[in-house]
């Protein structure tokens, strides 16, 4: 995995070792590499090189400030789906013109705080939205800049749960809908009609569902032109997968290739919006051994962090490299485990009988390809404060986001009035 390499029998991240954030910051901790980042990012660019294409990095992914930012001076604009994601978008300095805000249920409020921001545009994925957002704009005095989000009833062959295209799903205006959709932007005072978008899923590991799904959407965007309606621009949406086991995903290459093949005849302007194929490879969850415990018929390797950190294998039975951080010599022989974590739910469980050299009570794991949709779908699930996060540069090291402490945690709470606040005991005095 770039970024992430052993050197002198100890994994690093880029050029510390990763035993040194685990002192310093302890355990579970994510950690991110800067390097992996621009890499996956400038790769991505130049696979579109040759198109008028804006790249708005999907903030749902991971949505951690220095993570943001580091893209943004890359040149990234912002996916946000909420007014959370738009906060933290302009916080960490991305402009409002190359910022999206997508989501099937933006609030009123949130129409405003886009409108106010000065978005380049929302992405509207049904009527009533587009009425409310009409209503908010006239209200406002202003337009709202929209692309019409389209379902292209199109299997985007990926897991069940982040499949978005196809007509089953509760995403986008259905196509055979599309162009009286338009009308209906068109005749709204307050919309100006600007695009037309597209997202099928995430973690496509097949490149024709993308071709099927941009295919349809070129022959709409020239039956909308035909039609009297001018649109500014196509949005392409993301999805891009990554290898996580043995997956094969389209190259970055190939899916650029496809991209310029598909809409030449269109001649617009392009968005894209990937979240995971930039993030996922440069972030790591590091984990300590607290128990190795021999069951009747398996082996647990019970280690420190849990589904509250990373909830994926869980919810998705996502697989994720294990990497012991001490290298394993060639001698040492593999044994069948389940590296399971302390929540007090069986499926608490980030890999079943994974081949892993021997390791004991102590040693450090690094859970792999965890940057994107780790931290950012991580909870208090049993009072536990989610993992810290740390950002690696070269030889250098930052805490980007510290673990609450418990205090904090339980500082969230509020008593009503009519409890009153628990006595202390003697020995508490």
């Amino acid at each position: 995995m770039t970024g992430f390499s052993y050197r002198g029998g100890v994994l690093n991240a880029e050029s510390v070792p990763l035993p040194r954030i685990a002192e310093a910051v302890g355990t579970p901790v994510y950690v991110y590499s800067s390097a992996v980042l621009a890499e996956r990012f400038e790769r991505f660019r130049r696979a579109l090189s040759g198109l008028d294409a804006t790249i708005c990095y999907a903030l749902k992914a991971n949505d951690a400030l220095a993570v943001v930012r580091t893209l943004a001076d890359l040149g990234a604009g912002a996916d946000v789906v909420s007014e959370g994601e738009l906060a933290i978008a302009r916080a960490a300095g991305v402009p409002a013109q190359k910022t999206v805000f997508a989501g099937v249920g933006k609030s009123r409020a949130e129409m405003e705080a886009g409108i106010g921001a000065g978005i380049l545009q929302f992405n509207v994925e049904s009527l009533p939205e587009l009425e409310a957002l009409d209503q908010v704009a006239r209200a406002m005095g202003r337009k709202a800049p929209v692309a019409l989000r389209i379902n292209p009833d199109v299997d985007a062959r990926t897991h069940a749960k982040i499949t978005t295209g196809k007509s089953e799903n509760k995403f986008g205006v259905p196509i055979d809908e599309a162009m009286e959709a338009a009308r209906r932007a068109v005749g709204c005072a307050g919309i100006d009609l600007v695009g037309l978008a597209v997202h099928i899923g995430s973690q496509l590991t097949d490149i024709e569902p993308f071709r099927a799904a941009f295919a349809k959407m070129v022959d709409l965007a020239m039956a909308v032109r035909a039609a009297g309606m001018p649109l500014k621009r196509l949005d392409l949406g993301g999805g891009l997968g990554l290898s996580y086991a043995e997956e094969a995903p389209p190259t970055p290459e190939a899916y650029g290739a496809m991209v310029k093949e598909v809409t030449r005849p269109l001649g617009l302007p392009l968005l894209f919006e990937p979240g995971r194929h930039l993030v996922g490879e440069a972030g790591m969850l590091l984990t300590r051994v607290l128990y190795v415990k021999a069951g009747r018929s398996r082996r647990f390797v019970i280690v420190d962090a849990g589904m509250n950190d990373l909830i994926r294998p869980t919810l998705y039975d996502a697989h994720h490299a294990m990497l012991p951080v001490a290298e394993p010599g060639e001698e040492d022989h593999l044994e069948r485990v389940d590296v399971v974590g302390p929540i007090c739910e069986s499926g608490d469980v980030f890999a079943e009988q994974r081949p892993l050299p021997p390791v004991s009570s102590g040693a450090l794991l690094a859970i792999g390809t965890a940057g994107a949709y780790g931290s950012v779908m991580a909870s208090y699930y049993n009072a536990r404060p989610p993992a810290a996060e740390v950002m690696v540069k070269g030889d250098r090291f930052a805490v980007i986001r510290p673990r609450a402490t418990i205090e904090e945690m339980i500082g969230r709470d509020r008593l009503p009035e009519w409890l009153a606040p628990p006595k202390r005991s003697r020995s508490s005095a």
